[in-house]
C-alpha cells in the first residue's frame, strides 16, 4: 500500500532509512546506512561512487532483486519490501527495464528475440514494437543476427531497445558504458538519455562516467554507505 507521504509526493522511487550489509570473512560489511531518496517521475538520476561503494547494491535494493536490512522501498507506488520473492518478481518483470555493463544479452536468441524477450515474459505479442524500437537505436536489418557478430557499441543499442520495450515505469543502468571506449560510451549515453526522456521514464543508472553525470538531471554520490548531492 502506498504511504501517505509517497502519495503526495508521487516519486517513482521512494526509499526510507534503508540499510544493507554483508558478512565477509566472518565480519559484517555496512554497505548502505539508513539512506533516503526519492526519484521523480521523468526523472534521469546518475549515482556516483567508486568501485564496492554500494552502486549496485542500491540498484539491486530498487528493483527488489535483493531486500534491505532494514527501511522502506517503494517503486511505482509498490512497497517491495512488503512482497514475497515471486511478488517482486513479477513486479520486476512488468515495471523495470535493465541495462547493464556486459549487456546481457541471450547469445541464442536473434537480436529481434532479444529485444522481444520482455514482451514475452510479459504475455505480449507486438513484433511492431520491437522493431520500431530496433530502428529507433539505428539497427534496422540486423533483426536476424546473433549478438556474438555485433560490436559492443551496437550490443548496448540492442540492450537498450530491449529495457524499453515493454514501456517500463523505470529503467536501471548498471556501469552501462563501462566495457565501451570513450568515443562509443558517449553515443551510448545519448541513445539511453535520448530514449528514455522521449518516453517520459525514469532513469537510475550507476556510473563512472562523468559525461552521463553531466547530462543527467541528477547526481548524488554514495560514500561510507551514505548519499550525498553531486556536482559535476
Amino acid at each position: 500500500m502506498l504511504t501517505e507521504w509517497a502519495a503526495a509526493a508521487d516519486p517513482v522511487i521512494c526509499l526510507r532509512r534503508i540499510s544493507k550489509s554483508y558478512h565477509e570473512g566472518g565480519r559484517q560489511h555496512q554497505v548502505l546506512e539508513a539512506l533516503d531518496l526519492e526519484v521523480a517521475r521523468g526523472q534521469a538520476l546518475a549515482l556516483l561512487g567508486r568501485s564496492g561503494s554500494g552502486k549496485s547494491t542500491l540498484l539491486n535494493l530498487v528493483s527488489g532483486i535483493d531486500l534491505a536490512d532494514c527501511g522502506e522501498i517503494l517503486v511505482a507506488g509498490h512497497a517491495l519490501h512488503a512482497l514475497a520473492e515471486r511478488q517482486r518478481t513479477l513486479f520486476r518483470r512488468r515495471n523495470i527495464g535493465f541495462v547493464f555493463q556486459f549487456f546481457n544479452l541471450i547469445p541464442t536468441l536473434t537480436v529481434l528475440e532479444n529485444i522481444q524477450l520482455p514482451l514475452e515474459l510479459n504475455g505480449l505479442e507486438d513484433a511492431g514494437r520491437a522493431r520500431r524500437l530496433l530502428a529507433d537505436v539505428g539497427l534496422t536489418g540486423r533483426e536476424d543476427q546473433f549478438p556474438d557478430v555485433l560490436s559492443g557499441g551496437e550490443q548496448q543499442r540492442v540492450a537498450i531497445a530491449r529495457a524499453l520495450v515493454h514501456e517500463p515505469a523505470l529503467v536501471l543502468a548498471d556501469e552501462p558504458t563501462g566495457n565501451l571506449d570513450a568515443e562509443t560510451g558517449e553515443r551510448v549515453i545519448e541513445l539511453l538519455l535520448e530514449r528514455v526522456r522521449e518516453r517520459g521514464k525514469t532513469l537510475l543508472v550507476a556510473t563512472h562516467s562523468l559525461e552521463m553525470a553531466r547530462r543527467a538531471d541528477r547526481v548524488l554520490r554514495i560514500e561510507g554507505g551514505r548519499l550525498a548531492e553531486a556536482t559535476v
